[in-house]
């Protein structure tokens, strides 16, 4: 079969749905189909185009089987309103070119956000006579507007349009958790069209390595301390400055060391608020190279799973597999009844507190501090749990028999059309 991903992120940026869509991209390829990924020049987190990808309008490459068709985007690292509607304009725009000019795919794969992406990938799938597959990572403009990072009246009105569109030209829609469902459903999407299909975990890759001679720990003499790790976005929706608070409060308990790994703007942010919270117990660490990653993970006692209390209920980290993989206790500061807390919740791997509230944060930590067999027996159900619900090969069978059923459908629908022509 031959799929086309359309997805403003992809490799070799770090986080997000990046990680995720090569490594759906490069399954594929593994079992014997053959892609194409239709992609902006790399520019995230740091919101500036990677080095060795300036100057250019259009790049060709090949990785892991996998043709990665990449285009220019405007983009700016602080990025006003008009930037950040030119960087959808503009991607909408160079990245049609490459995608209509390649091989017909069968089937294509939509990654949401960024939202604009659905116009482009719509009329692909339209003058290509093949079916849009959606993938919804979150839910624009709905989330947006929950944590005030829209509020032009106008934009809302183009993307609430957009929503629609997307929702009406996909063939089907898939989803990464129930929550997502439930969204779409009270907007009225037929439920037909809806595919719940979890985010997933190289469950190979991400494993529970001991402790001992780890690399980690070592390069960064931490050997002997109780690691709370975050590893991630350091943006409006996280509010890290809770994890800090938590860290001063801990700051008499030698042992403890909060590790933060994240981009440089939001780590330069976070410096100042160490140093006016006194929180010495800190360690500031930019993002780890990716196959560094298990190692970090390993360190660790505890991960990090931190939202605020405005963010939307369906909101669903994919930090959250990651953790649950590594084998090691999580403790979420998430709103109780959102999409995350469900997650953690459901695996019996961590503990839930209110989201914003360092001292339960910090009461949370010290708990699992002062009862290793508590964290011990959390780490055991992180691990069984993300082997039986989020094991990559499972999403993979997922997807693939997503991709089967809407070709076949869209077989079916134009067989009886044909057939009368011939006839």
């Amino acid at each position: 079969m031959r799929i086309l991903i359309y997805s403003y992120n992809y490799y070799p940026e770090p986080i997000g749905i990046a990680p995720l869509m090569t490594e759906l991209a490069e399954g594929l390829v593994k079992r014997g189909h053959q892609v194409r990924v239709i992609t902006a020049m790399p520019n995230y987190p740091e919101r500036q185009i990677y080095e060795a990808y300036r100057g250019k309008w259009y790049l060709n490459e090949y990785k892991n089987g996998v043709q990665i068709q990449r285009s220019y985007v405007w983009i700016r690292p602080q990025p006003n309103l008009l930037d950040r509607v030119l960087l959808d304009a503009s991607f909408v725009v160079t990245s049609f070119f490459p995608a209509l000019l390649g091989w017909r795919p069968d089937v294509i794969l939509s990654t949401s956000p960024s939202l604009p992406v659905c116009v482009p990938a719509a009329l692909l799938g339209w003058l290509r006579a093949c079916p849009v597959v959606l993938n919804l990572q979150d839910i624009l403009p709905e989330a947006a507007v929950h944590v005030g990072l829209l509020k032009n009246k106008l934009l809302i009105k183009v993307f609430a349009a957009l929503e629609k569109f997307a929702y009406h030209t996909a063939t089907k829609i898939s989803v990464i958790a129930d929550g997502f469902v439930e969204n779409l459903l009270s907007k009225g999407v037929d439920s037909q069209k809806i595919k719940q299909i979890p985010n997933w975990v190289d469950v190979n890759f991400i494993r529970p390595y001991p402790k001992e001679n780890n690399l980690f720990r070592a390069e960064h003499n931490l050997k002997d301390k109780f690691i709370v790790l975050y590893s991630g976005n350091i943006a409006l929706t996280q509010g890290l400055e809770t994890v800090v608070k938590a860290a001063s409060q801990l700051r008499h308990i030698q042992d403890i060391v909060i590790v933060i790994a994240g981009e440089a703007k939001g780590l330069q942010r976070l410096q100042q608020y160490c140093l006016d919270c006194g929180a010495d117990n800190v360690l500031l660490l930019p993002f780890q190279p990716r196959e560094r990653l298990p190692q970090m993970l390993a360190a660790a006692d505890v991960g990090l799973v931190v939202q605020k209390k405005n963010v939307i209920s369906f909101n669903m980290p994919s930090k959250i597999q990651v953790l649950l993989a590594s084998g090691r206790a999580l403790v979420a500061s998430v709103p109780e009844t959102g999409t995350a807390a469900k997650a953690v919740r459901q695996s019996g791997g961590g503990v839930i507190v209110p989201p914003e509230d360092s001292q339960a944060l910090a009461n949370a930590i010290l708990e699992l501090y002062q009862h290793p067999e508590k964290l011990k027996n959390l780490g055991y159900h992180s691990r069984q749990y993300a082997v039986e619900h989020y094991a990559f090969e499972q999403a993979l069978n997922h997807y693939e028999e997503l991709f089967y059923s809407v070709t076949t459908e869209r077989q079916i629908v134009e067989s009886p059309v044909i057939s009368k022509q011939e006839g």
